[in-house]
């Protein structure tokens, strides 16, 4: 700040944390924040009326430009699978960060799972064949599928496999990301992520954006990458 023979000149700075350059220029634009000196006539430019001024317009800009750079997203995900895969513990570790006692869901339970920017709404649905017609109530506006395998039954895989590509035929979810959890890595006789990659035909999903990613929901490993990759993907087709 400088007294000139009649206008008071302030030189705006302003220290921010270092973001990606394209994040922060499009954050720049949208508050039209122009970094050049700002006159006042010297007469009404007293210390403390500037001081709380500027207080109010960096507060003001500082606040829409974390806004832009961390504003909060919500994503709608629907986890389903077989029966006894491993989705409600999946769901109750990332939200609990610890195992729970879990019986066959008959219904559903849902959480929401904060991670990074990200609100994640979790509809984990009941994977018994008889309550397998009822995922189709819950296709409606969700933007990605975790589907979870249980990587140590072979018998079964092929029966996953089949619901895999009837879910994916619906209209509503022709959208939705797919995200695949090879679960129970931790059991000896587990197929591993390519295994599963093959028994259940993601390479001929063609059209479809989805990725794999062998986990244990027990100990957590491996659901943090899956969260990290559905997060990724989400704000490129933002």
């Amino acid at each position: 700040m400088k007294l000139t023979s009649s206008w008071l000149v302030l030189d705006l700075a302003l220290t921010i944390p270092a973001f990606a350059e394209c994040d922060l220029d499009s954050c720049l634009q949208s508050t039209n924040f122009k970094p050049t000196p700002t006159l006042f006539p010297a007469p009404y430019a007293s210390a403390a009326a500037l001081s709380e001024f500027f207080k109010i317009i960096l507060s003001l800009f500082v606040s829409r430009l974390f806004t832009g750079l961390f504003g909060r997203k919500e994503m709608r995900i629907l986890m389903v699978g077989l029966d006894a895969a491993g989705k409600t513990t999946i769901l109750y570790k990332l939200k609990l960060g610890e195992i729970v006692t879990t019986i066959p869901t008959i219904g559903f339970n849902v959480e929401t799972v904060e991670y990074k920017n990200i609100s994640f709404t979790v509809w984990d649905v009941g994977g018994q064949d008889k309550i397998r017609p009822l995922w189709r109530h819950y296709f409606q506006n969700t933007q990605g599928i975790i589907f979870v395998v249980d990587s140590n039954d072979r018998e079964r895989v092929s029966e996953a496999r089949e619901e895999l590509q009837r879910m994916l035929n619906e209209d509503e979810l022709r959208d939705a990301l797919l995200l695949v959890f090879a679960n129970k890595q931790d059991l000896p006789n587990a197929m591993n992520a390519a295994e599963i990659t093959d028994k259940l035909g993601l390479h001929s999903l063609r059209s479809r954006t989805w990725y794999i990613q062998a986990t244990c929901a027990t100990s957590g490993d491996g659901l943090y990458e899956g969260l990290e990759w559905l997060s990724s993907n989400l704000k490129r087709k933002a």
